[in-house]
């Protein structure tokens, strides 16, 4: 029987893919209304996660370039610097200057 390899195949796909999933599907809340407006959910922060801020530890290379103030190059920085203990930690290693954090400093973390 040939479809018989077929199902763990597709089950494991389908494991692989449920963080993804679950992470872009909005939440539940009894209605059918569009989802309230959040505060910072603008234009600016459209390729940010719902919950506004990107962990500095785990973000990708293109959440970090959609961050004010940070490119292709810094957003390399960035990811080879870490781990980082918390936010901060962006400045005083001189991974990228105390102005340019300013611009960003309230849509980072570190978890």
């Amino acid at each position: 029987m040939r479809a018989a390899w077929l199902m763990p195949a597709l089950l494991a796909a389908v494991l692989a893919a449920a963080p993804a999933m679950a992470q872009s599907a909005p939440a539940a809340t009894g209605t059918r209304d569009a989802p309230a407006a959040r505060p910072g959910n603008s234009p600016q922060t459209a390729g940010l996660p719902t919950e506004g801020q990107v962990d500095l530890n785990s973000a990708s290379a293109s959440e970090l370039d959609g961050l004010p103030g940070i490119g292709k190059a810094r957003a390399q920085a960035i990811i080879k610097n870490r781990p980082y203990k918390s936010p901060n930690d962006l400045v005083s290693r001189h991974i990228i200057s105390e102005k340019v954090f300013d611009g960003f400093k309230d849509r980072v973390t570190t978890r």
